[in-house]
């Protein structure tokens, strides 16, 4: 289940907060568009592409309001919610076609609305609604979805769990020097805050160095130790696990009731107001995954996104929203789970690659006994960097993607200058999920997965029309993604 907020202050803000998103529908008819993602995987960049391909008229055959006719204009409009800062689109639209580097990826929360004019396809519909919906949509790290779960962990809950993780695979190298000053710290000692500090240091250097390429690692809490914005140095960000006694509770002025204090601050300051004011208005969800680097990572990497997704998953309810729901609690009624970069692979892998995401998002429902209801899951590029063509080797045609990589990446002992194209190989994904995840499993086999070829490309460059005009944005299976999350909306 997900977390709950147990104070009744904060129960009636979140029913007031709905209701009045619910009045303000019936003058214009708005959804509320979570956009989020784990480590990297493209979440400015999915929003772009997005807005750009409305905004342009892009290719967009499986969205059916555009591909029938019936949308009629698409316009950015100002947000709702004037303390959020907006998504800045236009620099990031900039960097990704004139420039042709991937813009900075998410640090901190964001929104920008975009409405699109309709006609409705039923004639029964047409009588009674504008023919006008907002999608507002909110950016946020998704290292602040995996703090979700921690409104539902106490002190102690929080530190055995993230010290016997720690302590597991390649986590285990990694968390040496933390671990080695928290079990040579005396709890029962009196608080002092240097220590504490030194503590909060080497923790949090130990999710960082969980979170680089080279280990690609996704379950993360407490993610603002990773991206502490305005609130660095704050005793809220100041604080870390603790080997704990199996029983017993902390002594007034201790080092350890100082770290469970700052613990319970961090998720009154940080998560609740989060949850309360953001992900309790929310609608619909898409959450993004790199399936690509966790797999190019090895088999650790591939489970620690599993844990990562149920984690996840269990911070939603899918189900159909009412007026009583939006009284006791909004449900997002659809999410999406969608594997990025499908350019990095022939299209024949393309229904693999949703096929494996499917089975780590399957096992994660099962993991939490939750129904798949509104959940989908699909393979998709926001920016398709790449195209297809095939070389004779050996007398037979290979498949191959050929894009310009980025400046400074290496394929086979040579070195990129990101002005030059090239052709690769990508590797193949396996046919059968199951077998994949039974060989990874497997200490007879290793752990092995398949060999895929994981190569930073820079975006495209794009034509232009005759009138000088920029073409929008190509992509893959991005029209199906805003048929699953909005296209019933504009029915």
């Amino acid at each position: 289940m997900p977390p709950r907020l147990t104070s009744l202050a904060d129960d009636a803000r979140i029913a007031f907060d709905n209701l009045a998103d619910r009045a303000s529908s019936l003058v214009n008819p708005t959804v509320r568009l979570g956009v989020t993602g784990l480590s990297r995987s493209g979440k400015t960049v999915f929003i772009s592409s997005l807005v750009h391909n409305l905004l342009h008229g892009g290719r967009l055959p499986l969205f059916e309001p555009v591909q029938s006719g019936r949308v009629s204009a698409v316009r950015l409009e100002p947000q709702p919610d004037d303390a959020v800062p907006r998504f800045q689109y236009e620099d990031h639209i900039r960097a990704l076609v004139k420039d042709r580097i991937w813009p900075d990826s998410t640090r901190a929360i964001s929104e920008l609305r975009i409405t699109l004019d309709y006609q409705s396809a039923s004639g029964w519909n047409r009588l009674f609604s504008p023919g006008r919906l907002s999608i507002d949509i909110v950016d946020y790290p998704g290292e602040w979805l995996l703090d979700l779960p921690l409104l539902g962990k106490d002190y102690r809950t929080f530190s055995e769990e993230t010290m016997a993780l720690a302590q597991t695979g390649v986590r285990s190298s990694l968390s040496q020097g933390w671990l080695a000053l928290t079990r040579a710290a005396d709890i029962n000692a009196g608080a002092d805050e240097m220590i504490a500090r030194e503590l909060a240091t080497a923790f949090a250097d130990y999710l960082k160095a969980c979170k680089t390429d080279e280990r690609s690692l996704s379950t993360l809490p407490p993610g603002r130790l990773l991206l502490p914005g305005d609130l660095d140095g704050s005793p809220a960000l100041t604080f870390a696990p603790l080997a704990l006694p199996p029983d017993g509770r902390s002594d007034r002025g201790s080092l350890w009731a100082m770290m469970e204090r700052r613990y319970e601050a961090y998720k009154s300051v940080v998560v609740k107001p989060f949850f309360r004011e953001h992900f309790a208005r929310l609608d619909r969800q898409i959450v993004l995954v790199d399936a690509l680097q966790a797999m190019n990572r090895g088999p650790e990497a591939v489970q620690d996104l599993e844990r990562a997704l149920t984690d996840v998953l269990a911070c939603f309810r899918p189900g159909t929203n009412s007026l009583l729901s939006s009284l006791l609690g909004r449900r997002i009624d659809r999410v999406l789970v969608a594997a990025t970069k499908a350019d990095h692979l022939h299209h024949e892998s393309h229904d693999r690659l949703d096929a494996l995401t499917r089975r780590l998002v399957d096992r994660a429902i099962a993991r939490i006994g939750m129904a798949g209801a509104g959940i989908d899951v699909m393979a998709l590029a926001s920016v398709r960097a790449t195209r297809e063509a095939s070389v004779k080797r050996d007398g037979h045609d290979l498949p191959v993607i050929v894009g310009t990589p980025m400046a400074g990446e290496t394929i086979a002992g040579e070195r990129f200058d990101g002005q030059r194209k090239t052709a690769i190989f990508p590797g193949d994904l396996p046919e059968d999920p199951e077998g994949l995840f039974d060989r990874m499993l497997s200490s007879e086999a290793g752990g092995t997965l398949p060999e895929v070829n994981v190569v930073r490309f820079r975006p495209p460059h794009l034509e232009e029309t005759g009138s000088g005009i920029k073409l929008s944005v190509p992509h893959i299976r991005l029209d199906r993604a805003m048929q699953f999350l909005f296209g019933d909306r504009l029915a």
